[in-house]
């Protein structure tokens, strides 16, 4: 085997290497509270975090998300209100829509009114005046009876609509009906309409602001249609999930009893689906030859809603062909390379699945983990909710002409009697927005911020309990001479009381200084978004320099607290001495962790890819209807890679949950390997505490097994 395996000697340059002692047995018990202060810190701030979500329950209402609301600031459709039974909200003039203050301010500067269905025919109220009086009555505003009044004051007044059009409903607002007849857009089936003043207008002004209006819109529209996909797939997509979880079970109890032939096996059927992957592509893009549209290139299509319009292109196979064969060739070139070092991370592989087997409530504990995470994210997400609908209703002045009091505050109740209606008669007082001038308004953004902070802090937090706790249970196992039976009773539950009893102060400090990163990296994700239609070159440089620097920050700094939470587990040391240990002793064994610890690392992830490719696979073809379970079984959907890609999402997931108990496992016995051999020399005063079959691999075979722990049994 490789030299470099296990025949190097550790770079003194990096700190001392530790020195023998007899009383060492692995994770010290007698250990004493760490980082003290940040754990005070960290309560304090979890504290003032539950403040703040009392606060928003308490000021937020989650209806202004569902439900739309008129003029008057009244929810359409909301049990309990006035509105109860019209849950559409209809424009008065749905032209005026296409004013670009609406994507300032998010409400169109006309009268809006909740109804019980859109209309369904042309009609002026002209017309209406003669005929159809009650059908049009419901489209005029509420408590609107004085037919007395002249057209021109009805108008005037704002209290009915000049015409109505055919609509449909659209996330609850009724939109002119647009269709092509002949190549000629219409709304309805006519191509003119009178406008209310005895005058015909052709139908293009009204379709040019209907679909400016779409606009503000149509990011709603597929967020609706994701949302039907889900209530007609959800339970295809949990079979997949539970699918996805069996495999990854059933893999992880195959590996622990045949290490050496499950990597193998996985390696090669990995090279297989994404062979499969590459034939399919080709077949599909052979298939799209000589038809119609199928060359029109994915630059002048264009972004595209419905993604199963790039699938009729011959280019899109033609890139997915492309990208997997590259993937394929990579694969196949490191396992050419690295087919030595393969053979020593098999062993690896094999001593960590020794341990998993004798701390099988391993398996399940990362269930625990992602339950106390689904309850941070649960937690942040109410309250952001909450935040953001904690304004109050406000009223602005919405005018046509020339006004001094145009998009100023006003109050609807005293608005027709005050000075603005006398100077500004064509002015109305809508309703604007949800905002405030309390203190609670003005600060309302930093609440945001700090719920975002506080999220990415209690993660973290979970995430280095979980981290943690399998670490000082795994290191319990290497630790023990005679194994299994040095082993503590329940060495899972002891790390896990060790690590919230003692630790909880350099959990945090940990997780503190990682979600500091990750908030700068959402600041500047914000101010990139409000930076893309700046043309300071110069700008966007820095940013975009900003953004990968902290980028590495982050990935690195998640290294480093990985390894250094697997010293808080052994040496129970605080934060920054674990940290600065883990860093050294990674430094004096530099190639051991290029060739054993990342090499692992890259057959656990072809791990992960294959129960992913093939649940993947089986997926696709399953909501593209290409395989069917059952007659008539497969949902039908508006995007049908909603589901393909929550199943392929939530399956990679699953696996990383599982295969992550493996990954701490092997990265555990990585750093007690090191220790060990700094420790130790293989004498039978100094034995490894390794178990033969990985001295073997590891230290070239040039070791007798007597000198291992195994051979002292």
């Amino acid at each position: 085997m490789d030299g470099e395996a296990g025949g190097e000697k550790p770079d003194d340059r990096y700190g001392t290497p530790q020195k023998y002692d007899p009383t060492f047995k692995g994770p010290i018990y007698d250990r004493g509270c760490t980082d003290i202060i940040c754990c005070i810190l960290l309560l304090v701030a979890v504290s003032g975090y539950v403040a703040v979500g009392v606060i928003a329950w308490t000021q937020g209402d989650p209806r202004k998300v569902i439900y739309p609301t008129d003029s008057r600031g009244q929810f359409c459709g909301q049990q309990g209100t006035p509105n109860e039974k019209k849950p559409f909200l209809f424009y008065f003039n749905i032209v005026k829509c296409a004013s670009p203050s609406v994507l300032l301010e998010f409400q169109c500067p006309t009268t809006q009114i909740c109804v019980e269905k859109c209309p369904d025919r042309y009609l002026t109220y002209m017309e209406a005046s003669a005929k159809n009086t009650e059908y049009y009555k419901q489209f005029c505003v509420p408590g609107f009876k004085d037919l007395k009044k002249s057209t021109p004051e009805v108008l005037r007044d704002g209290d009915c609509p000049a015409m109505i059009t055919p609509s449909k409903p659209l996330a609850r607002r009724c939109l002119p009906a647009i269709n092509a007849k002949k190549g000629i857009i219409m709304v309805g089936n006519e191509t003119t309409f009178d406008d209310g003043h005895g005058h015909k207008r052709n139908v293009t002004d009204l379709v040019e602001g209907a679909k400016k209006a779409n606009v503000v819109l149509e990011a709603r529209q597929v967020a609706m249609k994701i949302f039907e996909d889900y209530t007609v797939s959800w339970y295809w997509i949990i079979i997949g999930l539970v699918i996805s979880m069996v495999v990854s079970l059933i893999f992880i109890v195959l590996l622990r009893f045949l290490a050496g032939i499950m990597v193998w096996v996985m390696i090669v059927l990995v090279i297989l689906v994404l062979g499969y992957g590459i034939f399919h592509c080709y077949m599909e893009y052979a298939a799209l030859k000589g038809q119609a549209g199928s060359d029109v290139s994915l630059k002048d299509l264009g972004f595209q809603t419905d993604v199963r319009v790039y699938l009729h292109l011959r280019q899109t196979w033609l890139a997915f062909m492309i990208i997997l064969c590259i993937t394929e060739v990579i694969i196949i070139l490191l396992l050419i390379f690295l087919r030595k070092r393969i053979l020593i991370a098999i062993a690896l592989i094999r001593e960590a699945s020794k341990a998993i087997g004798h701390i099988m409530t391993s398996l399940v504990f990362p269930l625990f983990t992602f339950f106390l995470v689904c309850l941070c994210i649960a937690y942040w997400a109410s309250t952001a909710v909450f935040l953001s609908t904690s304004n109050e209703a406000v009223y602005k002045v919405f005018n046509e002409t020339q006004c001094n009091y145009s998009r100023t505050t006003c109050n609807p109740e005293t608005f027709n009697t005050s000075n603005i209606a006398k100077q500004c008669p064509d002015a109305r007082c809508l309703f604007a927005f949800y905002g405030g001038e309390t203190a609670y308004h003005k600060y309302l953004i930093i609440f945001q911020i700090y719920n975002v902070f506080m999220f990415f802090w209690l993660a973290n937090f979970v995430i280095a309990l979980g981290q943690v706790t399998l670490a000082g249970a795994f290191a319990s196992y290497y630790w023990a001479f005679k194994k299994p039976d040095d082993m503590p009773a329940f060495p899972l539950f002891s790390s896990f009381g060790r690590a919230l009893r003692y630790h909880t102060g350099s959990l945090a400090f940990g997780s503190l200084i990682l979600a500091v990163v990750q908030i700068i990296r959402v600041l500047l994700e914000y101010l990139d978004h409000r930076l893309k239609a700046a043309e300071n070159k110069f700008a966007k440089f820095l940013l975009t320099c900003l953004k990968c620097c902290f980028w590495c920050l982050e990935k690195f700094i998640k290294f480093l607290n990985r390894n250094a939470y697997i010293m808080i587990a052994i040496y129970g040391t605080n934060f920054c001495t674990s940290a600065r240990n883990a860093f050294f002793l990674l430094m004096r064994n530099i190639i051991r962790v290029t060739v054993l610890d990342k090499v692992t690392d890259f057959l656990l992830f072809l791990g992960k890819l294959l129960i992913v490719g093939s649940v993947g696979i089986l997926a696709f073809f399953f909501f593209t209807q290409r395989i069917k379970l059952i007659q008539d079984s497969t949902p039908s959907l508006n995007y049908y890679w909603v589901p393909i890609l929550t199943v392929v999402v939530g399956s990679y997931l699953i696996a990383h949950g599982f295969f992550s108990v493996y990954a701490m496992c092997v990265d555990t016995l990585f750093l007690c390997f090191c220790e060990d051999l700094e420790r130790n020399d293989g004498s039978p005063e100094r034995p490894y505490y390794m178990s033969s079959a990985l001295s073997e691999i590891l230290l070239k075979g040039s070791l007798e097994s007597s000198k291992s722990a195994e051979s002292q049994e």
